[in-house]
């Protein structure tokens, strides 16, 4: 049983899970954050901020009973970027709800993907929807959130000097919106998610904050840089043999892609984070571009 509404965090030192442990700490929760290196300076920074580092690991299912003790609720976000892939990305998304059905953990959230269950042929979409599956199985109450793309992920892809300006090269037909979000917004949502669970349990909900073309992407890049930025569409063929995974996400992109109902989502969190916002927060232009 709970007996301080304490919501353990998962990934607290990662993009997600941060988000969402200074967002609990904002609000005034009492945030618990599981991690496998307390000397991490990403977890020294989450305890200065005021959250209780627990020391765990999602391959030991000792440790992660005993993180789950008289916990509230339960952020739950696992990468497929580390050894053993979405392999064990999905061992770890079904660890960690076994050990919130063994503590009983009132509020569990787990944090999926945009259109995990829309024939994306996209493995770290399809490995996450596999969990969400799973989590259907359990005697556990769920909220399920399902992100779109990071703006961070147009940092790894963020205009390059080119003639008199910049270029924003992507493998996107410049007619074709995609939806983007902040993962500080994952925090507000999450949070409002503990906060109300009245609303939210038993929900799977696609979150988004913008939504965006191609050229409307580096219009955002040029109005925070001030230097002339256009886009360019990349030919896809030659990027299906050094990352499929990542062709066939561009292809569902064109084919399917996110559908966060944003307008219900803006009347709900009016606020949410625009990707020209972001970017004036998070992104410099490239130094020669800059001089120009």
């Amino acid at each position: 049983m709970a007996l301080d509404g304490t919501i353990l965090v998962l990934g607290g030192t990662g993009r997600q899970g941060g988000a969402v442990a200074r967002e609990l700490l904002r609000r005034g929760r009492t945030v618990h954050a599981l991690v496998r290196d307390p000397a991490k300076a990403e977890a020294k920074a989450l305890q200065e901020a005021g959250a209780v580092l627990v020391r765990g690991d999602m391959d030991d299912a000792a440790s992660l009973t005993a993180a789950m003790r008289e916990v509230h609720g339960v952020f739950s976000v696992q990468t497929f970027r580390g050894p053993g892939g979405v392999e064990a990305e999905e061992r770890h998304g079904r660890a960690v709800a076994d050990a919130a059905v063994r503590a009983g953990v009132r509020h569990f959230v787990y944090s999926s993907v945009g259109g995990a269950d829309r024939d994306t042929q996209v493995p770290h979409f399809e490995s996450k929807h596999r969990v969400e599956q799973y989590l259907r199985t359990l005697d556990l109450p769920v909220t399920v959130l399902r992100p779109v793309m990071f703006h961070d992920i147009l940092l790894d892809i963020a205009p390059r000097p080119s003639g008199d300006g910049l270029v924003l090269a992507m493998w996107l037909d410049p007619r074709i919106p995609v939806q983007l979000i902040a993962t500080s917004d994952i925090g507000v949502f999450a949070a409002d998610a503990f906060e109300n669970p009245g609303a939210w349990l038993g929900r799977t909900v696609e979150i988004a904050g913008d939504s965006l073309t191609g050229p409307q992407m580096a219009a955002a890049f040029e109005a925070v840089s001030g230097v002339p930025t256009r886009y360019q569409q990349l030919p896809i063929e030659p990027l299906r043999n050094a990352r499929p995974d990542l062709a066939n996400m561009f292809d569902w992109f064109e084919r399917e892609g996110y559908r966060a109902d944003l307008e219900e989502l803006r009347r709900t969190r009016p606020h949410l984070v625009t990707l020209e916002r972001w970017l004036a927060d998070n992104w410099t232009a490239p130094v020669a571009a800059a001089a120009r």
